[in-house]
């Protein structure tokens, strides 16, 4: 796919989806939590039960391999990248949580920080 066609697939996906790429940043940066919820400080265990936050456990899970792949990467992931690698019930609660994404991210610490 050369850059023209991808550029027009953001768009499908942001016109059809309302989401836009900071919220598929939102997304890259909940699955790198979800991942290591310790933000990479070794020795810290971590456990979270992410249905606390509204996150099912299959979601969690796509979510998971997710913030693996990407661990290492800047939050912004092109949107048809993201896009392809979730299920349909994880783009369903995307579209649905795209607001408060932010919200679970503050409730952990920065994952830049010391």
């Amino acid at each position: 796919m050369n850059l023209k066609e991808q550029q027009q697939r953001v768009r499908e996906i942001q016109q059809v989806t309302g989401l836009r790429p900071t919220h598929f940043a939102d997304l890259i940066r909940v699955a790198q939590l979800i991942y290591d919820p310790s933000g990479g400080v070794s020795g810290k265990i971590v456990e979270v039960d992410w249905l606390d936050f509204g996150i099912p456990r299959k979601v969690a899970e796509n979510l998971r391999s997710l913030g693996k792949k990407y661990q290492y990467e800047s939050p912004h992931v092109s949107p048809d990248l993201v896009w392809d690698q979730l299920t349909p019930q994880t783009r369903s609660w995307f579209i649905a949580h795209k607001s408060i994404l932010w919200e679970i991210e503050e409730e952990f610490p920065a994952l830049d920080e010391d």
